[in-house]
């Protein structure tokens, strides 16, 4: 299985430049999912999410570096998961043990 990341914008804010649409529409949270890849673009099974709360005191640069600190974060966590075999796949989502 290949397992994949990117920020939790996504259907909202597809395209190149997320974060600074992002930024123009005033978001409060930003995240970052890794899933397994499927044939679907970007709607495999959900291993790890996470999000940071934001505000208006954050630039664009503060939103992609805490973005990029949880995609770091949560790629970790899910290759270690499923390094574990701590992950089970059931009907497109996952079943994650302790």
């Amino acid at each position: 299985r290949i397992i994949n990341i990117h920020h939790s914008f996504l259907p909202a804010f597809v395209g190149a430049k997320p974060y600074h649409s992002a930024y123009k529409r005033g978001v409060k949270i930003i995240g970052a999912t890794s899933h397994y890849i499927t044939e679907e673009l970007d709607a495999g099974p959900i291993i790890q999410q996470d999000v940071a709360h934001v505000s208006h005191t954050h630039s664009i640069k503060d939103l992609i570096a805490k973005g990029r600190d949880l995609e770091k974060i949560v790629l970790s966590t899910a290759i270690k998961l499923h390094a574990d075999r701590k992950v089970m796949v059931f009907n497109n989502k996952t079943v994650i043990f302790s």
